[in-house]
């Protein structure tokens, strides 16, 4: 039988841990050949042993988000070794301060605007025309409900205003794709799920009465698959539903 993403070149950010390395595995049982981005080592090794494991294969690259220039040669070694990226998932992110706008640090501002919108800015810049080689590129940033609310919290603003950031260049790059490419882009709002992220956001709550990694993964997948259709839009994992992004009051 053969996969669904069999032959297809898939990178995931993040892919070590959480929603990233859910993403990995489940691109993996489908057949893609994964690249799997993360800051650690022993991390990805371990990713490989169990994408291994599955029958497919890895190719990892131990990378912070923040070296620009590693992304913009990780754009140049795919294409030297496949002449096309199939799909991207733009899942790494860091939560940031919780505080009130007024007390972030500027260091702490500037480095979560560096790995949350910056560096998706870097990779798109790095793997625009490896995605248009592909016969149906597909990308798939991994957003928030935080930044696309219609009452804000307090207290989010830096997190919320990074993910405000980034909708607004998935939905760029869906338009200026739309008419000239293959290339759909989704961004996914995955609510509160069991990972370390959320137990820093609310660390009373109980994890066991949240969803998993592992439950929003082959939605993601799916937004990945050749068959996809729709570009430009969120698909919110809580209403099980892709939605058009909230107009302006």
């Amino acid at each position: 039988m053969t996969l669904p993403l069999a032959n297809r070149i898939a990178l995931v950010t993040g892919a070590s841990r959480g929603i990233g390395r859910a993403v990995a595995l489940e691109l993996a049982r489908n057949g893609a050949h994964v690249i799997a981005l993360a800051r650690t080592q022993g991390a990805l090794e371990e990713l490989d042993d169990e994408i291994r494991a599955l029958g497919s294969e890895a190719t990892l690259v131990p990378c912070n988000m923040t070296d620009f220039e590693a992304l913009d040669r990780l754009g140049a070694a795919i294409f030297e070794r496949w002449k096309k990226l199939d799909i991207l998932v733009g899942n790494a992110g860091q939560l940031g301060a919780i505080s009130p706008l007024s007390h972030i640090d500027p260091p702490k501002w500037e480095q979560t605007f560096a790995v949350n919108v910056t560096a998706n800015y870097r990779l798109i810049r790095s793997l625009d025309m490896l995605l248009r080689a592909s016969d149906a590129g597909r990308v798939v940033f991994v957003s928030s409900g935080a930044g696309n609310k219609a009452q804000l919290d307090p207290y989010k603003g830096l997190y919320a205003s990074t993910k405000a950031a980034l909708d607004a260049i998935s939905r760029v790059y869906a338009a200026e794709t739309a008419t000239t490419s293959n290339v759909k882009v989704m961004s996914i709002s995955p609510s509160k799920l069991r990972t370390r992220m959320r137990a820093e956001v609310a660390p009373g709550e109980d994890p066991m009465t949240l969803k998993t990694p592992e439950d929003v993964a082959p939605k993601i997948v799916a937004m990945c698959m050749p068959s996809w259709t729709q570009t430009g839009k969120i698909y919110d994992f809580n209403d099980d539903r892709v939605k058009s992004f909230r107009e302006p009051a």
